[in-house]
């Protein structure tokens, strides 16, 4: 009886995380891409702006790893708070078969807009309890987290069109998050690229970046253009 042998990537698997008040349309393009490249992946859709973070975490992770074909390699793609997610479930539990992590514009430090933000009428409406962990206090979620024990790159971006939100932030920012703040202690890569935050995920020259990072662990550092 004839076999075929698997694709080179059928056993890894890629769980892709959506930001805070998302949804996972805005990953399909970067989904589509690493299922051409022959990963099986987990888009999930969480109700992001429902429960605290910790909820969030163990809900969100816990179910997405059980749709992961068994034995497989274990790799997150994720956007915004999509990456606190993966670092508070990683802060309490291991995970068999880890493999990357790449974080697109994660609110690692925190957000000064939340800071600026939190006590405005209709923020936590909008935003929901894990919204209102994500600023820059000693005492907000991802300071809490410490360093990371897992491998991850992270892309920032550079550019905004949220004037009004950059103005509460660090230059240079994506209008959501600083590029400072989006790094962590124990990270293995980083990049900037001149994107957005709402945006960086649909940019192709982000996507071929989180390829390259899946596939070799760093990104690729001859020179880039958008």
């Amino acid at each position: 009886m004839l076999t075929l042998s698997p694709p080179l990537h059928a056993k890894e698997c890629v769980i892709l995380l959506h930001g805070l008040a998302r949804n996972d349309n805005s990953l399909k393009k970067l989904e589509l891409v690493l299922k051409n490249k022959d990963y099986h992946t987990v888009n999930y859709n969480y109700p992001s702006t429902m429960y605290h973070v910790a909820k969030l975490a163990e809900d969100t992770i816990s179910d997405a790893l059980s749709r992961c074909i068994k034995g497989s390699k274990i790799n997150f793609v994720t956007h915004s708070m999509g990456g606190i997610l993966v670092r508070q479930y990683l802060s309490t539990k291991s995970i068999e078969n880890m493999g990357r992590v790449v974080m697109l514009g994660p609110p690692n430090q925190g957000s000064q807009v939340v800071d600026t933000l939190k006590n405005i009428p209709g923020f936590k409406l909008m935003n929901g309890p894990a919204g209102m962990q994500l600023g820059t206090g000693k005492m907000d979620i991802p300071r809490k987290l410490g360093t990371a024990n897992f491998d991850v790159g992270i892309i920032a971006g550079s550019r905004s069109i949220n004037l009004v939100l950059s103005a509460m932030l660090p230059n240079p920012d994506d209008g959501k998050v600083s590029v400072e703040n989006t790094k962590l202690e124990g990270m293995k890569d980083h990049i900037t690229l001149p994107v957005t935050h709402p945006f960086m995920m649909k940019n192709d020259v982000v996507i071929n970046q989180v390829v390259h990072y899946l596939k070799y662990g760093k990104f690729k550092r001859r020179k880039i253009s958008i």
